[in-house]
């Protein structure tokens, strides 16, 4: 699926230098699509520096904002699928980036131009124990199934991405499917992941291998899943995720895999937010470019009153 055909990317490169007709397309008829590259060596470079930095250095963890997907998430574990949200709270450089300017083109020629920053990730799976990220939809994470989400991943390799140290697979067309059945992995709600329930078929997956600095592109309902890091190097991947600004949805849903959830981050973010850290929060979207749009601000609010109304004391 990598096409390399692609110009080189420099800084001043368009939507249009990054993402073919064809591309497009095919992005729209099957999910996803790879591309062969979205920022440069030199900044590949700088970023693996940053996020060994941030990892090692446990960032965002007592905010609940770097934990382990595949485990309890307890302190002294082995994490074998590390992640940490949205690192640019974390590392001011992550702000200006030509991966960042190019991904925020593409979603834009996707999306439309009411597109806005939605959150990103950092992901790490350690050499020879990383393990394997599980089928599922990114859509089926959000908490409030209330609206409808129109959402872009662009997933960046820090080192080239093979089958053996864990590229992405994809189940072409799936972004037509609703969102499907989850549950916790293992069924342990104390494990953050959540695995696709059913409702498709694993053996029509696509691989796609990628080399440093290229990316492939995937709605926010395409099944996608990465295999374990068996190779004897680890296996970095910056994610950046934008939307459209989301509607109440048409009809009721519920995801009832997130509300049972007890895992371990989750508890201490809730901890963090009640010693202060919503005001922290509000900022840091504000600076990640979250709520510049209008129709942005009306669905947090819209949200937020969503949950205070759930929260109120039954008569």
């Amino acid at each position: 699926m990598t096409n390399t055909d692609n110009k080189p990317v420099n800084p001043g490169t368009t939507a249009a230098d990054i993402l073919t007709p064809s591309q497009a397309e095919d992005y729209c008829q099957r999910g996803f699509v790879a591309v062969q590259q979205i920022s440069t060596p030199e900044e590949i470079s700088s970023l693996l520096k940053i996020f060994q930095r941030l990892f090692q250095d446990r960032a965002g963890r007592r905010e609940g904002m770097q934990y382990d997907m595949l485990s309890h998430d307890a302190d002294g574990d082995a994490a074998s699928l590390p992640t940490i949200i949205n690192p640019v709270d974390y590392a001011p450089q992550l702000r200006k980036l030509i991966y960042r300017s190019n991904a925020f083109a593409v979603a834009r020629l996707l999306l439309g131009p009411k597109v806005v920053p939605s959150f990103e990730q950092a992901i790490l799976k350690p050499p020879r124990r990383g393990g394997a990220t599980p089928w599922h939809q990114d859509e089926a994470y959000r908490f409030d199934p209330n609206f409808e989400y129109r959402q872009i991943s662009i997933w960046m390799p820090l080192q080239a991405a093979t089958t053996e140290n864990g590229c992405m697979h994809y189940i072409p067309g799936s972004h037509r499917l609703d969102v499907l059945p989850h549950r916790s992995v293992n069924g342990d709600t104390r494990v953050h992941a959540i695995e696709c329930a059913g409702g498709f078929d694993p053996a029509s997956a696509v691989a796609c291998p990628l080399p440093a600095g290229g990316a492939v592109l995937h709605d926010g309902r395409t099944l996608h899943y990465a295999g374990p890091n068996r190779s004897d190097g680890p296996r970095y991947a910056y994610i950046l995720s934008f939307e459209v600004p989301p509607v109440p949805a048409r009809q009721a849903r519920s995801f009832s895999w997130n509300k049972e959830k007890r895992s371990a981050n989750l508890e201490r973010r809730h901890s963090w937010r009640r010693r202060g850290g919503v005001a922290i929060e509000f900022w840091r979207k504000f600076r990640r470019g979250v709520w510049k749009s209008p129709g942005q601000v009306a669905f947090e609010l819209r949200r937020a009153l969503r949950a205070l109304w759930h929260r109120r004391p039954t008569p």
